[in-house]
């Protein structure tokens, strides 16, 4: 059966690592040579989008970045049938969607049709492993070993806290959760958060999270289609910016995190995202180097070979 990454569960602590190492290697130059990737983006992209076509250039590839109008996910033609003609062309099919379940039926249907293709989540309302497989990268260049360190992510429990909640617990990092009252994580994350064994704990305030934590996480409080919430959000969350008082609670060179865009002064203050304990800059230029590593390591598992 081929390797998909729909969430960042389908690694193992062992996968999540040997990523993590190929993203630091260099690039395999022939791997793809005269082959395509599909990059597939039903929602608008900035990171994403050159962080991947650099990385399949990389790798010697071909990358064909497709929006979501040109093939209209069951509009224009049905999901399967997408999934499959991409397969007809490419190596790897990543999308950025509207919908996990589309992911879903994107990689049965490539595994109906019985082609090595992985199938990889750019993002979805329920994960965004990519942009998580980034941070631990930028998280270890920052600290050295991952193992026994806190990461406080203070905000919207999204999916891109879902995300970092698993890769924390593939790496033994402990997981600290600041959310206001209705934005915190459903009971069916707590539950596969407790099924993984994720040292998660559940914080009653900003400032409990940040007590001595060695990272400080956050992201936007109003995300993509969420544009009618924007007041209620911003009301919710007033009290849960990253700034300078909170970050002087967090242990000392406590690194700062935030996926972008970022919005100063609501989620995060000017003179920390811009401050000297901001590693924001180059968690942006690991999202490259973490999609090569991904993209390699899902490519071999395949059995491509350059």
């Amino acid at each position: 059966m081929t390797r998909h990454l729909l969430g960042v569960h389908d690694l193992s602590a062992h996968d999540f690592a040997r990523v993590l190492d190929l993203a630091e290697s260099p690039p395999a130059e022939t791997l793809l040579l005269r082959k395509g990737v599909a990059l597939v983006f039903e929602h608008p992209s900035a990171r994403t989008r050159n962080a991947c076509e650099m990385a399949v250039v990389q790798l010697g590839g071909h990358p064909v970045t497709i929006r979501g109008e040109e093939i209209g996910f069951d509009k224009r033609e049905a999901v399967e049938d997408i999934a499959r003609t991409l397969a007809c062309y490419h190596s790897l099919v990543a999308a950025r969607v509207a919908r996990h379940g589309t992911l879903e039926r994107m990689a049965a249907a490539i595994d109906d049709a019985g082609l090595p293709v992985p199938v990889v989540n750019l993002l979805s309302d329920h994960e965004h492993p990519t942009q998580a497989i980034a941070d631990l990268l930028t998280i270890r260049r920052r600290v050295g070993s991952l193992e026994g360190r806190t990461l406080a992510y203070i905000g919207d429990a999204n999916n891109v806290c879902r995300s970092l909640l698993a890769a924390a617990a593939l790496t033994g990092m402990s997981f600290r959760l600041a959310a206001p009252e209705g934005y915190g994580l459903g009971e069916s994350d707590l539950a596969a958060a407790a099924q993984i064994g994720a040292d998660l704990r559940v914080c009653a305030s900003p400032e409990e999270a940040a007590d001595k934590a060695d990272v400080l996480y956050t992201d936007v409080w109003v995300s993509m289609g969420q544009e009618e919430e924007h007041w209620a959000r911003r009301y919710a969350f007033a009290r849960y910016t990253i700034d300078e008082r909170l970050l002087a609670l967090a242990a000392p060179g406590a690194a700062v995190l935030h996926c972008l865009p970022a919005h100063r002064g609501e989620e995060i203050s000017a003179g920390v995202i811009d401050g000297p304990q901001s590693a924001v800059w180059a968690q942006a230029a690991n999202r490259m180097h973490a999609a090569r590593g991904l993209f390699r390591f899902l490519l071999e598992e395949a059995g491509v070979a350059g």
